[in-house]
């Protein structure tokens, strides 16, 4: 009985390991202990072009020709929507940014997207 235990120990976590290994596209669904916050995502994945202020006054953003993302004509002009697809998949036409699609998750777009509308001045 007691080899029966430890096989079967081992075969549960075999598969757990299987199923959630970090740094599988898998591991981007996993739950709020490996969240990462909004501030977080902006500052890894957005603030080296669009800055942190949003303002674009980077070097890195000049030479990108990236969006000022805290102008309020432009947070009226746009949707939600637009800014959540330009996220995913870049956008190529004042400049070049880059998608994120293999990098985040829809939630985690969707809280940058309510992240990039908090940086309106």
């Amino acid at each position: 009985m007691q080899t029966y235990s430890i096989i079967l120990l081992l075969a549960v976590t075999y598969c757990i390991s299987v199923v959630v290994v970090p740094g599988t596209p898998d591991s981007k669904n996993l739950t709020s202990s490996n969240a990462r916050t909004a501030p977080q995502l902006y500052g890894k994945y957005c603030s080296s072009c669009h800055g942190r202020d949003g303002s674009a006054k980077t070097n890195k953003g000049k030479f990108s020709h990236a969006r000022d993302v805290s102008d309020a004509s432009w947070q009226d002009d746009v949707s939600d929507e637009r800014i959540f697809n330009s996220i995913m998949n870049g956008r190529n036409v004042r400049g070049n940014m880059p998608g994120f699609k293999d990098k985040l998750n829809e939630k985690e777009v969707d809280s940058l997207v309510s992240y990039v509308r908090g940086l309106r001045r």
